[in-house]
């Protein structure tokens, strides 16, 4: 829409779902067989583990340290802190902030096992260091990438970014 202050259509939002549940596909089918080595569009890549989490307090000693890496504080250096909590839905996590608190909602895991591991939580953390609209567009992309990259490692990065790139997700350059 083009009216001033009206919500902007977040068009490829189902196109980046669709990419990251392949994604987490991929790792979760490296786990299970012990094989970080997966055969990812010709090319053999060593995936690196991803973190579970067993509880939201884990979840949030996460966020904290990833909000602490240097590499992450170089990137985004004007980060503010971000505050974890329970959802009570299982079938989405989310991202708020409000009047400048910043929270990420994680259904636990006795609601929704799915949400608890590393993927999701860089998913709800890009939203808080990406404030960019349309929620899920290029610059989002682009800040979901650079940080699962920061994080996770370069393979992780290119994974996110080739799978993208299948599902039409348009991508920003990254700065």
């Amino acid at each position: 829409m083009s009216a001033q202050g009206s919500a902007v259509r977040d068009a490829q939002r189902s196109k980046v779902y669709a990419a990251e549940e392949f994604v987490r596909t991929l790792f979760d089918r490296a786990a299970e067989h012990g094989l970080p080595v997966v055969e990812f569009f010709g090319s053999q890549l060593t995936l690196p583990p991803e973190a579970r989490f067993g509880s939201i307090a884990a979840v949030q000693r996460y966020v904290d340290a990833v909000l602490a890496l240097p590499a992450v504080r170089r990137h985004w250096p004007a980060v503010s802190s971000l505050t974890v909590r329970a959802r009570q839905a299982a079938t989405a996590a989310h991202y708020e902030n409000r009047d400048g608190a910043a929270v990420i909602a994680v259904p636990d895991r006795h609601a929704a096992d799915w949400a608890m591991r590393e993927l999701v939580v860089l998913h709800e953390m890009a939203h808080h260091l990406c404030s960019a609209q349309p929620p899920h567009g290029p610059e989002f992309v682009a800040t979901m990438c650079t940080l699962t990259e920061l994080v996770m490692g370069p393979e992780s990065g290119h994974v996110l970014r080739v799978v993208y790139a299948e599902e039409g997700v348009r991508l920003a350059l990254s700065r």
